[in-house]
């Protein structure tokens, strides 16, 4: 989800002087909701998505419509958040890495 990074600036961080990322915290099978990945979006850029609320709002109202977007639902199978060059093909992506 190019959208997460690029645009919204959720990109992961360095943590215990090792590189974060929200990819890192998606389980390798099963359903993840939108709701969850919002979650890790925070997690992985090592902020509580719990605090702050009325500040974070906004941004996880972003990213959470970002995933519906560029999954095409709100529930998905943890698989199809895998990168893949042949699946970053079919998400409309262009040379930049522009598109979901």
């Amino acid at each position: 989800m190019h959208i997460r990074c690029a645009d919204l600036g959720f990109c992961g961080c360095i943590k215990h002087e090792r590189p974060m990322h929200v990819d890192l915290l998606i389980p390798p099978e099963g359903p993840v909701t939108a709701d969850q990945f919002v979650e890790w979006a925070f997690l992985a850029d090592d902020m509580n998505p719990n605090s702050e609320a009325e500040r974070w709002q906004p941004h996880k109202a972003a990213i959470r419509t970002a995933f519906v977007e560029c999954m095409g639902a709100d529930t998905v199978d943890a698989s199809r958040l895998r990168w893949s060059r042949e699946r970053e093909e079919q998400s409309g992506a262009d040379e930049s890495g522009e598109g979901c």
